[in-house]
């Protein structure tokens, strides 16, 4: 037989397109073509398939061979085709059986030697295969991962040879089984905070109703130590949540860890990033670290500082979970359901409102400095708290606060209060179901006019703030949102007012 068919998967955003891979064998000058809108790591499997096939003991046909990854219009990248293409090539050869190819789907990159080395994507490949009914067989680096999708049939391939084996009949590949998940999740504890009851307190109406967090104060009020303790006091991963968070870090440029399934993601970018890095893109679009803090927390720390157009870019994604790459070759569509916490200082020099009255700034620098967060940005934060320094009496005292454990309790009970009534987080809440589950009592709608009287606050404010009540009273135990429910939820706009 001079033909063989057999198939792959590609990427676009999250997804995992079917491709065929055929192999034929013609008469004419020796020659190799690969064609179907192959990239340049996909022509490079041309080398890389006839030194492995040499090295692996197989015979390299004297012919004309082209293969075609259909379809045409779906761009090819990454050298996860060198497997379905080396295959192709000896079962259009006759040197390995191709009447098993069917029932399998390859991706693998290969090396000189023969062995497969691991690709980028395997859990969201492994998704797609699942769907089709298909056995998938992958590098033995990337099988653990594969692995967690369920009704997914993996086997995991050493090299070359182990998958002709497989094939042939004379050597089963072994089954893939899932990474075994860490007995005890490594997250930093709330116990290690001294002082700041506000700013805890505020952390864990932020994790109980999965709310956005601005905290505001000098440096060294312990707000990096906070939000690294986020991650620590959320609920537990569901499956659906697991799954989709690993898909999309399986996606990015590092790859999902296996061994940390179900561990919620912690994403901390530098201020110098670009709005792309934040987003994702790119020619072949991959995910950014909203996307990678999918189901987690995405930290922004110095938040003025970085630039306008790059926190521009979260609007969106923080109202509706999602972000959509459009090129002009391709759109991708990426998850994005991330909690925002972020971090700055009082004014330019840092103290602002400390004990001791170190700044020196003017109110025309503190003004510039906070107009860097444009409002339409601030609007969409849910929690905006100040952070005073601590005396130094007591930051000599132990830790007085709880662990994260016992805060953690808290947090689980109020999710499953919602999760009871409305099945999502207060904080994705339409307006709608806020008419419906958060409108507090008479006392509660007085203070809520004043608070858009005197504060001026948008539609958009006055909705977040009954979110955050919402989730207060959940806290509480409360069936309804009482006034002082709604009392405290106003605290947490306090950063719009103007600077003193």
């Amino acid at each position: 037989m001079s033909l063989a068919v057999l198939y792959s998967r590609a990427l676009a955003g999250l997804d995992a397109p079917l491709v065929t891979v055929e192999a034929h064998l013609g008469n004419g000058l020796p020659g190799f073509t690969i064609v179907g809108l192959p990239e340049a790591e996909v022509k490079e499997a041309k080398d890389r398939v006839r030194a492995a096939l040499l090295n692996a003991r197989f015979e390299f046909p004297a012919r004309r061979i082209t293969v075609n990854l259909a379809p045409a219009d779906l761009p090819k990248e990454s050298g996860r085709f060198d497997l379905p293409i080396a295959l192709g090539i000896l079962a259009a050869s006759g040197q390995i059986p191709g009447d098993r190819l069917q029932t399998f789907e390859f991706a693998g990159e290969l090396a000189l030697t023969g062995e497969l080395r691991p690709v980028r994507g395997a859990l969201a490949m492994a998704l797609a295969v699942a769907r089709d009914g298909r056995g998938f067989v992958l590098p033995q680096a990337n099988a653990p991962e594969a692995a967690l999708a369920q009704g997914a049939t993996v086997y995991a391939a050493p090299g070359l040879l182990d998958v002709c084996a497989h094939l042939a009949g004379h050597a089963a590949l072994a089954c893939a089984i899932p990474a075994s998940v860490a007995a005890a999740l490594p997250y930093a504890d709330l116990i290690d905070i001294k002082g700041q009851a506000q700013a805890r307190r505020a952390l864990e109406i932020a994790a109980a109703g999965a709310h956005s967090l601005l905290m505001v104060g000098p440096p060294g009020t312990g707000k990096t130590m906070l939000a690294q303790r986020l991650p620590g006091i959320l609920p537990p991963m569901t499956e659906a949540e697991a799954l989709e968070s690993a898909a999309v870090q399986s996606i990015g440029t590092r790859g999902f860890e296996a061994a940390r399934w179900k561990q919620r993601p912690y994403r901390s970018p530098h201020h110098t990033a670009s709005a792309v890095a934040l987003v994702g893109g790119g020619s072949n679009p991959r995910p950014g670290e909203i996307s990678l803090a999918m189901h987690g927390v995405l930290f922004l720390d110095e938040l003025p500082e970085f630039e306008r157009k790059v926190l521009e870019v979260l609007r969106e994604p923080l109202e509706s979970g999602r972000i959509t790459i459009s090129r002009a070759a391709n759109q991708a569509d990426f998850p994005a359901r991330f909690q925002l916490v972020a971090a700055m200082n009082p004014c330019p020099c840092g103290y602002l409102g400390h004990y001791n009255a170190r700044c020196r700034c003017t109110p025309d620098q503190v003004a510039r400095y906070r107009s860097r967060i444009s409002g339409p940005l601030l609007d969409r934060i849910d929690l905006q708290i100040d952070m005073p320094a601590l005396p130094e009496a007591d930051l000599l005292k132990p830790s007085a606060g709880e662990a994260s454990h016992i805060v953690r309790e808290r947090v689980i009970a109020a999710r499953e209060r919602a999760q009871c009534r409305q099945q999502q987080a207060n904080a994705m809440l339409a307006p709608p179901q806020i008419d419906r589950y958060c409108t507090p009592d008479a006392r509660g709608m007085a203070l809520l006019r004043q608070a858009i009287t005197r504060l001026g606050l948008s539609a958009r404010a006055y909705h977040r703030i009954l979110r955050v009540a919402r989730t207060i009273a959940d806290l509480d135990g409360a069936e309804k949102v009482l006034s002082g429910h709604v009392a405290e939820a106003i605290q947490y706009r306090r950063f719009e007012r103007a600077p003193a």
